[in-house]
Formats: C-alpha cells, sequence, structure tokens
C-alpha cells in the first residue's frame, strides 16, 4: 500500500471530523464546540417547535455578549427586549442543562475570548457558533466558522452539521514586521491585497515566519479577520506557542490525556509537499500600520498614505465603489490620511479586547490626555480584572476615555453603545459596513496602539511616532 497523499492542516481536521460523505459532495461534520448566545433563541425555538432536546448538553456553551450592556449591570437591564433575551438565554440553557457564562459570572465576556481563556477552544477540534467571527478560534489549529440559526438548531440537536468541503488557501506571511506594527495590521493588509470576497469558497491557513512571531492573541486578531475577505475559516497550525496557552486552563485536559493529546496536536500542521488551490504571499517588512478608509474592510491603507481618486481606478466597479464610499466617508479623493480627524474612538471588540490589546493602547496613553471620547470595553470580565490589576483602567481613566464592561458593545451597535449619526469612530473592531457602528455612523478600523494615537491627536496618526521609547 502506498504512502497517504500529503494533506494540509484543514484537511487533516475535517478528516478527523467526517462521519459521512454524500455523492453530492457534503459532509456530515462532528462538532466538537458549540457555542450559542442571546441571538441563539431563534433556534432553541426552533427545537422546542419540534418538541426536540439537545443531543449533546456537555458540547455545547452559552455566553451573554452581544446585547447585554456594558454599563449598569448592577441593576436590571433598561430596554426591555434586551432583557428578555438575556432572560431568554439563562431559561434555555438551565432547561437543557448547558454550562451558561452569564451576565453575573465572573467568567462572563465575548464568546470570542471566553472560549480560548476557559480552555474550551483546543487544537484540532471544530467550533461553531451562531456569529461569523467565530473564525477567531482558529488561531488554535481549530475549524471555527459561524452558522446560521437553522444550522445552529441542528447542531443542537444532532451535534453534527452538513457542510461542503472548501478549497485551501495558503497566506504565506514572512519576514519581521516592525516596531508598532501589529497583527491587526497584517490582518488588514492581507484583506486589501485578497479583496473582500477574494477568498470565498476557501479556507485559510495563514503560515511563515510573520505569522510565528505573532502570540496567540495576535493569531486570534488574524483570524477573526478572515471572514472579511470572504473565507469560511482561518487558521494556524498549532505550535509551542499554542501549547503554552492552553496548558492549565479549566477546559484543557491534563496528566496522561495532555499528552496524548499533545502528540496528536503535533502531527496536525500541514505536511510539507501539501497542496492549496491559492497561494499568496506578504513580506511583513513591508507593512505600515494600516487604517481602512472606506465601507468595507478592503478599503484600507497605510497611515503614510493618501486616499484613492476614483477618476483614476479603470476598473468602472471599483472606482463605483471607492466614489460611494468616499461621499458616505465624508472624505476627498487624494486626501492625506493623517488628515482625517475622530470624533471618538472605541477599543475593544472580539478583535481587539485581549489584555495584550489594551496593553498596546495603554502604551500610547500613558501620561496622555485624550482629545476625544474614547470608550474601552475589555473582552471578558477576567482580562477585565487582570487590566486592573495591571493599573491599565487607570492610564485609560486618567486619559479621559471612559472604562466599561466586557461585552460586543460599539462594534455592533445594538446594545445602547453606538456612535452617533455622522460622526467618525477610530475602532479597533473589525467591520466598517455602513451604520454598523449606528445609523449613519463611519467607522476606520484599525489597531489599539493606532486608536489610542487618534484619541490624544483627534486625527488619524502614526502610532509609531508615539510609541518611541514606549516598548
Amino acid at each position: 500500500m502506498g504512502s497517504e497523499a500529503p494533506r494540509t492542516l484543514f484537511d487533516k481536521v475535517w478528516d478527523a471530523h467526517t462521519v459521512l460523505s454524500r455523492e453530492d459532495g457534503q459532509s456530515l461534520l462532528w462538532i466538537d464546540r458549540h457555542f450559542v448566545h442571546e441571538g441563539s433563541h431563534h433556534a432553541f425555538g426552533q427545537i422546542a417547535a419540534r418538541g426536540a432536546g439537545v443531543a449533546r448538553p456537555d458540547r455545547t456553551f452559552g455566553v451573554a455578549d452581544h446585547y447585554v450592556p456594558t454599563r449598569g449591570r448592577d441593576t436590571a437591564i433598561a430596554n426591555e427586549a434586551v432583557r428578555r433575551m438575556v432572560a431568554r438565554l439563562d431559561d434555555n440553557t438551565r432547561a437543557h442543562g448547558i454550562r451558561l457564562f452569564g451576565l453575573r459570572d465572573p467568567r462572563q465576556g465575548i464568546v470570542h475570548v471566553v472560549g480560548p481563556e476557559q480552555g474550551l477552544t483546543l487544537p484540532g477540534l471544530t467550533i461553531v457558533c451562531g456569529d461569523s467571527h467565530t473564525s477567531t478560534h482558529g488561531a488554535f489549529g481549530a475549524i471555527a466558522f459561524g452558522i446560521g440559526a437553522s444550522d445552529v438548531a441542528h447542531v443542537l440537536m444532532t451535534q453534527t452539521l452538513w457542510q461542503r468541503r472548501p478549497k485551501r488557501m495558503l497566506v504565506h506571511v514572512d519576514g519581521r514586521a516592525g516596531p508598532g506594527v501589529a497583527a491587526k495590521d497584517i490582518a488588514l493588509s492581507i484583506v486589501a491585497r485578497i479583496g473582500a470576497d477574494g477568498a470565498q469558497g476557501h479556507a485559510i491557513e495563514y503560515a511563515g515566519s510573520a505569522i510565528r512571531a505573532l502570540s496567540m492573541e495576535g493569531r486570534m486578531t488574524l483570524c477573526n479577520l478572515s471572514v472579511e475577505c470572504g473565507a469560511r475559516c482561518g487558521m494556524v497550525a498549532p505550535d509551542a506557542t499554542t501549547l503554552a496557552f492552553v496548558r492549565g486552563r479549566p477546559g484543557t485536559p491534563d496528566g496522561d490525556i495532555l499528552a496524548r493529546a499533545e502528540m496528536a496536536w503535533h502531527a496536525l500542521p500541514s505536511d510539507a509537499d501539501a497542496a492549496f488551490d491559492q497561494v499568496v504571499t506578504l513580506d511583513a517588512t513591508q507593512i505600515a500600520p494600516v487604517v481602512t478608509w472606506g465601507t468595507n474592510p478592503e478599503d484600507a491603507v497605510s497611515i503614510t498614505a493618501r486616499l484613492p481618486d476614483p477618476a483614476a481606478i479603470a476598473d468602472a466597479g471599483r472606482a463605483a465603489h471607492v466614489r460611494d464610499a468616499l461621499a458616505y466617508m465624508g472624505l476627498a479623493p487624494g486626501q492625506s490620511v493623517t488628515d482625517i480627524r475622530v470624533d471618538r474612538v472605541f477599543i475593544g471588540s472580539c478583535t481587539n479586547s485581549r489584555i495584550e490589546d489594551l496593553r498596546a493602547a495603554a502604551a500610547v496613553l500613558a501620561g496622555r490626555v485624550a482629545c476625544v471620547p474614547g470608550l474601552v470595553s475589555p473582552g471578558s470580565s477576567l482580562v477585565k480584572r487582570q487590566a486592573e490589576q495591571e493599573g491599565l483602567d487607570r492610564i485609560f481613566t486618567a486619559a479621559g476615555l471612559e472604562w466599561a464592561e466586557s461585552g460586543c458593545s460599539m462594534c455592533v451597535g445594538m446594545n445602547g453603545d453606538v456612535v452617533a449619526p455622522g460622526e467618525r469612530c477610530a475602532s479597533t473592531t473589525n467591520r466598517n459596513f455602513k451604520g454598523r457602528q449606528g445609523p449613519g455612523a463611519r467607522t476606520h478600523l484599525m489597531s489599539p496602539a493606532m486608536a489610542a494615537a487618534a484619541c490624544v491627536t483627534g486625527h488619524l496618526t502614526d502610532a509609531r511616532a508615539l510609541l518611541e521609547g514606549r516598548w
């Protein structure tokens, strides 16, 4: 018998979870982890209508994050609709024996922060959630993706899901990123290079020396933004950095079980001759801090650049998008990026709200005073406590920013934290769509250090100048 053909990381995990395959190309996958949140009540309603139960409540975890307020946690939720949604999550998880990281739980936070810090996210798993940025968990070498309400119901009832195997894309980033260049800058550079739908129908594997140099927090930021270029998921092969992060966490096995698991995890990286359908290469030494200027994450440029001129763009469709985006954002063709003034700053979201992100923002803000309002929402209650132990909260508040509780907050504009119509926000979030942070809001995506720099100058600013001597 000949040796097995070389396989990618994605294929190894996919094959290990395939229960059966159909002639039409669909595979029934076993799902290891299923996260639900307040918005999952539709799926619970579907299974109740069928008189069904939850097949594996031990594999499903509830997290209150999307709609929960980040202020006034000591009192009842003022918004009646939100109060009902949070109560329904409590009721549904209790009725089905599902563990809940609820609003009063000291481990509460954003689902894509809570999963990894609780050791529920591990290499080689399949992970789904009714949220598109479930791709975050791929940083651990897991296949993780968002699903709709009907699929959430299917997983609740069967712990399986029908899926079509995507193509494989390798994004290879080599070289050492310069000081002040963060994972967010690498991620936005990739999205700008590939395009908003350039990875559609693909699973991305990120590799190269620049990726290996990233912390787990940085890798999560990278994989979080995979869906912004159309990918089904994003992955980084597990290595020593991964294993060091997961060891000792509440959900991580220990003893002989961990030893056997680590042997399996070491076998997950793509084989040397594994084939990919597409390969994209970037040089990290050429990446500068990046900001978005338009209405999707593809509209991203270096902080040192000027805005595009639709009159100089040959592609009619792209030119029309640029023209429309500039009009919505209230910007002029050819304008210098650093001339763009901001009205407020938001630091948070499942993209950039971990302790490393807060430290980066605090490095810029220490000893300085903000000239525009700012809101900082940690990714979890545990991150909040750690930041307070390190004194980061005092740096933020001394600079004039508001220090809030954990939750999705101003990322989605549906929990009371919104950007006013026409206002411009320097944001560490993942989407800059029209109205994403509130009706008429204008969003510029960037790293935490870049958002902090904008906060103290009042305009988009190269954070590297403010970080000299502070790293």
